[in-house]
Protein backbone atom coordinates (compact mmCIF):
# COMPACT_ATOMS: atom_id res chain seq x y z
CA UNK A 1 0.00 0.00 0.00
CA UNK A 2 1.47 3.76 -1.01
CA UNK A 3 0.37 6.11 1.34
CA UNK A 4 -0.46 9.95 0.87
CA UNK A 5 2.71 12.29 0.78
CA UNK A 6 1.32 14.85 3.71
CA UNK A 7 0.41 13.57 7.82
CA UNK A 8 -3.17 14.50 7.39
CA UNK A 9 -3.93 13.02 4.39
CA UNK A 10 -1.78 9.94 5.91
CA UNK A 11 -4.13 10.31 8.90
CA UNK A 12 -7.42 10.07 7.03
CA UNK A 13 -6.31 7.31 5.43
CA UNK A 14 -6.44 4.81 8.21
CA UNK A 15 -10.33 3.91 8.04
CA UNK A 16 -9.75 2.55 4.51
CA UNK A 17 -6.65 0.58 5.67
CA UNK A 18 -8.73 -0.46 8.82
CA UNK A 19 -11.09 -1.75 5.76
CA UNK A 20 -8.59 -3.51 3.48
CA UNK A 21 -7.37 -5.39 7.13
CA UNK A 22 -11.14 -6.18 8.14
CA UNK A 23 -11.15 -7.76 5.24
CA UNK A 24 -8.03 -9.85 4.73
CA UNK A 25 -7.09 -11.01 8.13
CA UNK A 26 -4.84 -12.82 7.24
CA UNK A 27 -2.94 -10.71 4.34
CA UNK A 28 0.68 -8.74 5.70
CA UNK A 29 0.23 -5.26 4.92
CA UNK A 30 2.82 -2.85 4.05
CA UNK A 31 2.83 0.66 3.76
CA UNK A 32 5.36 2.37 1.25
CA UNK A 33 5.76 6.04 2.81
CA UNK A 34 7.88 8.67 2.08
CA UNK A 35 10.38 9.44 5.31
CA UNK A 36 8.31 12.17 6.28
CA UNK A 37 5.03 10.37 7.30
CA UNK A 38 6.63 6.97 7.89
CA UNK A 39 6.54 6.79 11.45
CA UNK A 40 3.22 7.71 11.64
CA UNK A 41 2.33 3.93 10.89
CA UNK A 42 3.95 2.68 13.95
CA UNK A 43 0.21 4.23 15.67
CA UNK A 44 -1.66 1.90 13.04
CA UNK A 45 -2.45 -1.20 14.38
CA UNK A 46 -3.21 -3.04 11.30
CA UNK A 47 -0.23 -2.29 8.82
CA UNK A 48 2.51 -4.80 9.62
CA UNK A 49 5.57 -3.01 8.01
CA UNK A 50 6.48 0.11 7.02
CA UNK A 51 9.00 0.70 3.93
CA UNK A 52 10.37 4.43 3.86
CA UNK A 53 10.15 5.43 -0.57
CA UNK A 54 13.67 7.15 -1.42
CA UNK A 55 13.44 10.61 -2.82
CA UNK A 56 14.51 9.10 -5.72
CA UNK A 57 14.81 5.67 -7.89
CA UNK A 58 12.53 2.82 -7.19
CA UNK A 59 10.78 1.83 -4.93
CA UNK A 60 11.54 -0.99 -2.81
CA UNK A 61 8.04 -2.84 -3.58
CA UNK A 62 9.36 -5.55 -5.93
CA UNK A 63 7.90 -8.57 -3.43
CA UNK A 64 4.26 -7.09 -2.84
CA UNK A 65 1.93 -9.17 -4.81
CA UNK A 66 -0.73 -6.11 -4.95
CA UNK A 67 0.15 -2.26 -4.46
CA UNK A 68 -2.61 0.13 -3.32
CA UNK A 69 -2.20 3.51 -4.59
CA UNK A 70 -3.26 6.01 -1.76
CA UNK A 71 -2.43 8.87 -3.96
CA UNK A 72 -3.56 10.17 -6.89
CA UNK A 73 -0.66 10.97 -8.57
CA UNK A 74 0.77 9.27 -11.68
CA UNK A 75 4.42 9.09 -10.49
CA UNK A 76 3.64 7.13 -7.85
CA UNK A 77 1.52 4.25 -10.70
CA UNK A 78 4.72 4.73 -12.22
CA UNK A 79 7.24 3.62 -9.67
CA UNK A 80 4.98 0.96 -8.50
CA UNK A 81 5.03 -0.60 -12.29
CA UNK A 82 8.30 -0.47 -12.53
CA UNK A 83 8.98 -2.11 -9.22
CA UNK A 84 6.99 -4.96 -10.81
CA UNK A 85 4.17 -5.32 -8.75
CA UNK A 86 2.03 -7.16 -10.88
CA UNK A 87 -1.68 -5.62 -8.97
CA UNK A 88 -1.80 -2.02 -9.04
CA UNK A 89 -4.97 -0.53 -8.44
CA UNK A 90 -6.06 2.93 -7.73
CA UNK A 91 -7.75 6.16 -8.75
CA UNK A 92 -8.04 6.70 -12.21
CA UNK A 93 -6.44 10.28 -12.21
CA UNK A 94 -3.55 12.20 -14.28
CA UNK A 95 -3.32 10.26 -16.81
CA UNK A 96 -2.40 7.15 -15.22
CA UNK A 97 -5.22 4.62 -16.10
CA UNK A 98 -3.17 2.73 -18.18
CA UNK A 99 -0.34 2.25 -15.59
CA UNK A 100 -3.38 0.53 -13.17
CA UNK A 101 -4.30 -3.29 -13.82
CA UNK A 102 -7.74 -2.14 -11.46
CA UNK A 103 -8.95 1.91 -12.07
CA UNK A 104 -11.54 3.32 -10.03
CA UNK A 105 -13.53 6.18 -11.06
CA UNK A 106 -12.84 9.49 -8.41
CA UNK A 107 -16.14 10.04 -6.06
CA UNK A 108 -17.97 13.62 -6.14
CA UNK A 109 -15.43 15.96 -6.01
CA UNK A 110 -17.19 17.55 -2.75
CA UNK A 111 -16.91 13.80 -0.89
CA UNK A 112 -14.24 14.06 2.28
CA UNK A 113 -11.01 12.89 2.13
CA UNK A 114 -11.63 10.20 4.55
CA UNK A 115 -14.75 8.85 2.53
CA UNK A 116 -12.90 8.95 -0.80
CA UNK A 117 -9.95 6.71 0.71
CA UNK A 118 -13.42 4.24 1.46
CA UNK A 119 -14.57 4.62 -1.49
CA UNK A 120 -11.47 3.25 -3.53
CA UNK A 121 -11.04 0.83 -1.00
CA UNK A 122 -15.09 -0.13 -1.25
CA UNK A 123 -15.18 -0.06 -5.05
CA UNK A 124 -12.54 -2.58 -5.11
CA UNK A 125 -14.41 -4.93 -2.50
CA UNK A 126 -13.42 -4.06 0.61
CA UNK A 127 -16.52 -3.24 3.07
CA UNK A 128 -16.60 -0.31 5.17
CA UNK A 129 -16.44 0.04 9.09
CA UNK A 130 -15.55 2.78 10.99
CA UNK A 131 -15.34 6.55 9.03
CA UNK A 132 -13.28 8.57 11.71
CA UNK A 133 -9.49 7.42 12.24
CA UNK A 134 -8.39 6.01 15.19
CA UNK A 135 -4.87 5.93 15.75
CA UNK A 136 -3.56 3.71 18.97
CA UNK A 137 -0.07 4.15 20.20
CA UNK A 138 1.98 2.36 22.88
CA UNK A 139 1.90 3.49 26.60
CA UNK A 140 5.34 4.27 26.64
CA UNK A 141 4.64 6.61 23.27
CA UNK A 142 2.23 9.20 26.05
CA UNK A 143 5.60 8.73 28.23
CA UNK A 144 7.99 10.02 25.96
CA UNK A 145 5.63 13.04 25.89
CA UNK A 146 5.56 13.71 29.19
CA UNK A 147 9.26 13.95 29.41
CA UNK A 148 9.75 15.69 26.32
CA UNK A 149 6.97 18.16 28.11
CA UNK A 150 9.17 17.85 31.29
CA UNK A 151 12.21 18.86 29.73
CA UNK A 152 10.36 21.73 28.02
CA UNK A 153 9.25 22.89 31.81
CA UNK A 154 5.78 21.05 32.68
CA UNK A 155 5.55 20.45 36.03
CA UNK A 156 3.53 17.54 35.25
CA UNK A 157 0.30 19.11 36.74
CA UNK A 158 -0.85 22.68 34.82
CA UNK A 159 -3.58 21.48 32.20
CA UNK A 160 -1.87 21.92 28.32
CA UNK A 161 -3.11 22.81 25.20
CA UNK A 162 -0.91 22.35 22.17
CA UNK A 163 -1.32 25.45 19.59
CA UNK A 164 0.24 23.97 15.95
CA UNK A 165 0.75 27.45 14.53
CA UNK A 166 2.33 25.91 11.02
CA UNK A 167 0.82 24.40 7.97
CA UNK A 168 3.29 22.61 5.43
CA UNK A 169 1.04 23.29 1.88
CA UNK A 170 1.59 27.68 2.12
CA UNK A 171 0.81 30.99 4.01
CA UNK A 172 -2.80 30.39 3.08
CA UNK A 173 -3.65 27.78 5.48
CA UNK A 174 -2.18 29.78 8.50
CA UNK A 175 -4.07 31.98 10.49
CA UNK A 176 -1.82 35.20 11.80
CA UNK A 177 0.66 34.31 14.55
CA UNK A 178 -0.99 37.33 16.48
CA UNK A 179 -4.40 35.83 16.13
CA UNK A 180 -2.12 32.52 18.13
CA UNK A 181 -0.63 34.83 20.88
CA UNK A 182 -3.71 36.51 21.82
CA UNK A 183 -5.59 32.96 22.14
CA UNK A 184 -2.42 31.94 24.54
CA UNK A 185 -2.43 34.88 26.42
CA UNK A 186 -6.29 33.96 27.14
CA UNK A 187 -5.18 30.40 28.23
CA UNK A 188 -2.50 31.54 30.22
CA UNK A 189 -5.43 33.72 32.00
CA UNK A 190 -6.79 30.41 32.65
CA UNK A 191 -3.98 28.69 34.21
CA UNK A 192 -3.63 26.47 31.38
CA UNK A 193 0.17 25.84 29.81
CA UNK A 194 0.42 26.51 25.86
CA UNK A 195 2.65 23.81 23.98
CA UNK A 196 3.62 25.35 20.51
CA UNK A 197 4.31 21.92 18.24
CA UNK A 198 5.18 21.67 14.86
CA UNK A 199 8.03 20.68 12.75
CA UNK A 200 11.40 22.30 12.03
CA UNK A 201 9.81 23.78 9.07
CA UNK A 202 7.21 25.85 11.54
CA UNK A 203 9.95 27.42 13.40
CA UNK A 204 9.69 31.00 11.76
CA UNK A 205 6.10 31.01 12.25
CA UNK A 206 6.14 30.04 15.96
CA UNK A 207 9.17 32.49 16.46
CA UNK A 208 6.09 35.23 15.39
CA UNK A 209 4.04 33.63 17.85
CA UNK A 210 6.39 33.63 20.65
CA UNK A 211 7.28 37.56 19.48
CA UNK A 212 3.85 38.44 20.08
CA UNK A 213 2.65 36.99 23.43
CA UNK A 214 2.42 38.83 26.49
CA UNK A 215 2.60 35.96 29.00
CA UNK A 216 5.96 34.20 28.04
CA UNK A 217 6.69 32.37 30.94
CA UNK A 218 3.20 30.34 30.05
CA UNK A 219 4.55 28.66 27.02
CA UNK A 220 6.33 25.44 26.18
CA UNK A 221 8.44 25.29 23.08
CA UNK A 222 8.41 21.61 21.52
CA UNK A 223 8.79 23.19 17.60
CA UNK A 224 11.01 21.20 15.36
CA UNK A 225 11.76 19.00 18.72
CA UNK A 226 9.91 15.88 18.37
CA UNK A 227 8.99 13.00 16.18
CA UNK A 228 5.91 11.97 15.03
CA UNK A 229 5.54 9.12 17.75
CA UNK A 230 6.52 11.68 20.33
CA UNK A 231 4.43 14.28 18.89
CA UNK A 232 1.67 12.18 19.39
CA UNK A 233 2.71 11.67 22.90
CA UNK A 234 2.62 15.37 24.15
CA UNK A 235 -1.01 15.89 22.67
CA UNK A 236 -2.18 12.59 24.56
CA UNK A 237 -0.70 14.98 27.56
CA UNK A 238 -2.56 18.01 26.28
CA UNK A 239 -6.24 18.74 27.26
CA UNK A 240 -7.08 19.96 23.38
CA UNK A 241 -4.89 21.21 20.49
CA UNK A 242 -5.85 24.59 18.57
CA UNK A 243 -4.26 24.40 14.65
CA UNK A 244 -4.53 25.39 11.12
CA UNK A 245 -5.84 22.68 8.83
CA UNK A 246 -2.22 20.88 9.11
CA UNK A 247 -1.05 17.35 10.16
CA UNK A 248 -0.89 18.31 13.86
CA UNK A 249 -4.60 18.51 13.83
CA UNK A 250 -5.53 15.33 12.26
CA UNK A 251 -3.05 13.73 14.32
CA UNK A 252 -4.78 15.04 17.23
CA UNK A 253 -8.12 13.88 16.41
CA UNK A 254 -7.35 10.59 15.87
CA UNK A 255 -6.27 10.16 19.17
CA UNK A 256 -9.04 11.52 20.75
CA UNK A 257 -7.85 14.89 21.31
CA UNK A 258 -10.07 17.57 21.47
CA UNK A 259 -9.87 20.09 18.63
CA UNK A 260 -10.22 23.52 17.49
CA UNK A 261 -9.25 24.49 13.88
CA UNK A 262 -9.55 28.29 12.11
CA UNK A 263 -10.19 27.27 8.47
CA UNK A 264 -9.61 29.88 5.48
CA UNK A 265 -8.70 28.72 1.86
CA UNK A 266 -9.07 24.82 2.21
CA UNK A 267 -12.93 23.35 2.35
CA UNK A 268 -13.95 22.15 5.66
CA UNK A 269 -16.48 19.85 4.14
CA UNK A 270 -13.91 17.71 2.56
CA UNK A 271 -10.86 18.39 4.88
CA UNK A 272 -12.24 19.01 8.77
CA UNK A 273 -10.66 16.61 10.73
CA UNK A 274 -13.51 13.98 11.98
CA UNK A 275 -13.26 13.16 15.48
CA UNK A 276 -13.40 9.68 17.17
CA UNK A 277 -16.84 9.42 18.82
CA UNK A 278 -15.46 9.06 21.98
CA UNK A 279 -18.29 10.92 24.19
CA UNK A 280 -21.27 12.28 23.59
CA UNK A 281 -19.53 15.60 23.53
CA UNK A 282 -18.20 17.50 20.75
CA UNK A 283 -14.60 17.23 20.26
CA UNK A 284 -14.20 19.22 16.97
CA UNK A 285 -14.64 23.27 16.69
CA UNK A 286 -14.28 24.22 13.15
CA UNK A 287 -13.94 28.07 12.91
CA UNK A 288 -14.40 29.88 9.52
CA UNK A 289 -15.14 33.58 8.34
CA UNK A 290 -17.10 33.44 4.96
CA UNK A 291 -15.68 35.59 1.87
CA UNK A 292 -16.30 35.26 -1.45
CA UNK A 293 -13.01 33.59 -2.52
CA UNK A 294 -12.66 31.01 0.11
CA UNK A 295 -12.46 28.35 -0.37
CA UNK A 296 -9.35 28.83 -2.72
CA UNK A 297 -7.17 26.58 -2.25
CA UNK A 298 -4.33 28.84 -2.68
CA UNK A 299 -0.53 28.62 -1.26
CA UNK A 300 -0.42 31.75 -0.62
CA UNK A 301 -3.35 34.05 -0.62
CA UNK A 302 -2.88 37.18 -3.38
CA UNK A 303 -5.46 39.23 -1.56
CA UNK A 304 -5.87 40.77 1.51
CA UNK A 305 -6.29 36.86 3.30
CA UNK A 306 -9.43 38.16 4.94
CA UNK A 307 -11.38 34.10 5.09
CA UNK A 308 -8.21 33.80 7.83
CA UNK A 309 -7.50 37.38 9.13
CA UNK A 310 -11.47 37.42 9.85
CA UNK A 311 -11.55 34.76 12.46
CA UNK A 312 -11.47 36.30 15.67
CA UNK A 313 -8.98 35.43 18.52
CA UNK A 314 -11.88 35.78 21.07
CA UNK A 315 -13.98 33.22 19.00
CA UNK A 316 -11.02 30.68 18.78
CA UNK A 317 -10.42 31.05 22.62
CA UNK A 318 -14.35 30.59 23.80
CA UNK A 319 -14.56 27.33 21.82
CA UNK A 320 -11.36 25.94 23.01
CA UNK A 321 -12.48 27.17 26.59
CA UNK A 322 -15.88 24.75 25.98
CA UNK A 323 -13.67 21.88 24.66
CA UNK A 324 -12.06 22.11 28.64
Amino acid sequence: MVAPNWLGDAVMAQPAIADVRNARPGAAIVVAARASVAPLFSLVREVDEVVVLPRRGPYPLGGSDVALLLPNSFHSALMTARAGVRERWGYRTDWRGLLLTRAVGRPPALTHQIDSYQHLVRSLGFSNGATAPALEPKPECRAAGAEALTRAGWNGQTPLVAIAPGAAFGSAKRWPPSAFAELADGLAEDGVNVVLVGAEADRGTASDVTRSLTRRSAVLDLVGRTDIPTLAGVLLNCRALVGNDSGALHLAAALGVNVTAPFGPTDERTNAPRPRPASPEPRAAILTHQVWCRPCWLRECPLDHMCMRGIAAADVLAATRRML
